[in-house]
């Protein structure tokens, strides 16, 4: 009997630790497969930078996410990322070795646009009150000689003159004072001796009255439309003289000290590869653009032939003198840009396909690259060709990116976010004034955000310089009273506003859109707490003008 007992409990020992070991709670497979589960992200296909631990659709365009690809590998660390020899060769992937030069002199690369010679620039103006009543210049880019008919306007006040004129010149020699006063008066709205003469000889009231072009040139700015009614002193048109213009570039910080006035400059414009314009840099402007740091660099361009149109996009080329000593360089297509950074993908040390996103400061540009500053080191290898596909494969891996910036970990305390709610609920207000086109209601939020401003307390030092921005953008919008001005001034605002929130614990998500067509054709951002494009920069003109580039959670 007590041998049958043990053998009962030998049976119920072993049914128990089976249990343990092949239940389904007890798989370490299946926990292994569960713990996967539950650490995968989801990504959208079209907006990478986009991660969410559980499956939805893309909070930008509303596509379903998909599951982010994880690397496998132990040998693979951080955010690096391992890509196939298949994988390589299909894209095409190639390496350069980062490599010093020493050189005694080098070329400076700037880039820039054509713009209107100011000097030569002239405003036609109404010279009175009126109403147009027909218009002759109905396009910009019209070009006009001087003394042409541009519009003839009806202006009560000059009928009442012309019948004044009429009246005294019958009694012009017992009244010769009355007489020269009234045509005096006439003058002083720019009305020439011959059209007073005119006037008198026939006896006859002009109700219509001819404006007539005073300066020869392009029409670069139409600001009226037939019927309008116009003030004195109203802008009609904008007008250039296009046989001389001026090429101005744009240069870093970084490469002021080595341009001065009078130095030589080679222009070459995209749309005449084979054509190169010599030219001597007359104007370097002495104010940095805090935001964008750099400064504006001018020459001046004969335009005879009128080949270069305002706006044309152009590179000048700058001989300049280093010191000799030797500098690290990188080839162009090497260097991504993201807009405030520039990165590269570093290639492991031994060899193998296992590639890394390194930040680096850049130099000088010249003809076949670009000068390192810091960042890399002599011997590394980076991605030449095929760096886009690379970086496409880092985002499906969730790792760092040119489109995800692992730095996006939010920096600043939620006591802090809690307070700046304030100044973004200004800033929401202002941007709806702006679409508005309220100039009054622009001015009146921006006089309360900024003392929303003044009221922050225990700022992180890091937001302090973009706090300084938005209290000099916030002063700006609000001392102006054009709502034109106001919207360039949003720019800058905008820009200051982005940084700090992608720093920010914010309760919900915000919109990150932009137009393409503001801030002269080159794009300008704003943010939003709406998908629904509502465009601050021209309002009711191009209200659906813009598309959303990003997300800040």
């Amino acid at each position: 009997m007590k041998k049958y007992l043990i053998y009962i409990l030998i049976l119920i020992a072993g049914l128990a630790l089976g249990y343990v070991f092949f239940s389904s709670d007890g798989n370490p497979d299946k926990e292994k497969k569960e713990t996967a589960q539950k650490s995968q992200t989801y990504t959208c296909s079209m907006h990478p930078q986009i991660r969410k631990q559980e499956p939805g659709d893309c909070p930008i365009c509303g596509m379903e996410l998909i599951p982010v690809k994880q690397s496998g590998g132990s040998q693979v660390m951080g955010d690096a990322i391992k890509m196939s020899p298949r994988a390589m060769a299909l894209a095409g992937v190639q390496t350069t070795t980062v490599g010093q030069d020493s050189v005694s002199s080098s070329e400076l690369m700037l880039s820039g646009k054509i713009k209107p010679n100011e000097n030569a620039s002239s405003v036609q103006a109404a010279y009175f009150d009126g109403r147009l009543e027909q218009l002759f210049i109905e396009f910009e880019g019209e070009k006009i000689n001087r003394g042409q008919l541009l519009a003839k306007i009806y202006a009560p006040k000059l009928v009442s003159a012309q019948q004044e004129l009429l009246t005294v010149a019958k009694n012009k020699e017992s009244q010769p004072e009355l007489y020269q006063a009234v045509r005096n008066k006439l003058k002083n709205w720019k009305i020439s001796e011959g059209q007073i003469d005119k006037i008198e000889s026939s006896g006859k009231v002009l109700r219509n009255f001819p404006i007539y072009a005073n300066s020869s040139g392009i029409v670069i700015e139409k600001n009226v439309s037939e019927g309008d009614y116009v003030k004195e002193g109203q802008t009609l048109y904008q007008i250039a003289n296009l046989d001389q213009v001026w090429a101005v570039f744009d240069a870093y910080e970084n490469q002021i000290g080595q341009l001065q006035e009078n130095q030589n400059i080679e222009i070459t414009a995209n749309s005449y590869p084979a054509k190169t314009w010599k030219s001597k840099i007359s104007f370097i402007q002495p104010i940095l653009n805090e935001s964008q740091r750099t400064v504006k660099v001018r020459a001046e361009l004969d335009n005879s032939d009128q080949m270069l149109k305002p706006g044309m996009f152009i590179k000048g080329a700058v001989k300049t003198k280093s010191s000799g000593n030797k500098t690290l360089s990188v080839p162009k297509t090497a260097v991504l840009w993201t807009g405030e950074r520039s990165v590269v993908y570093v290639q492991a040390q031994d060899g193998t396909p296992i590639f890394e996103l390194r930040e680096v400061q850049l130099g000088t540009e010249n003809q076949n690259g670009y000068q390192i500053i810091d960042g890399l080191k002599s011997g590394e290898k980076v991605v030449t060709q095929g760096t886009f596909t690379v970086d496409a494969a880092a985002q499906l891996q969730g790792k760092n990116s040119m489109m995800s910036d692992k730095q996006s970990e939010k920096d600043f305390s939620a006591e802090f976010s809690g307070q700046f709610e304030e100044v973004i609920d200004h800033y929401f207000n202002l941007k709806d004034a702006l679409v508005a086109s309220d100039a009054v209601k622009t001015s009146s939020f921006a006089k309360k955000a900024k003392t929303e401003l003044t009221q922050l307390k225990n700022s992180p030092q890091a937001a302090k310089t973009n706090i300084n921005q938005l209290d000099e953008a916030f002063s700006k919008i609000e001392n102006t009273d054009t709502i034109k001005q106001q919207r360039q001034y949003f720019i800058a605002l905008s820009e200051a506003m982005i940084k700090i929130t992608g720093q920010l614990s914010l309760k919900d998500s915000l919109f990150i859109q932009k137009c393409p067509m503001a801030k002269n054709q080159e794009g300008a951002r704003w943010i939003s707490r709406e998908k629904e494009i509502r465009n601050p920069y021209f309002g009711e003109k191009m209200l659906k003008c813009g598309s959303v580039v990003d997300l800040i959670k």
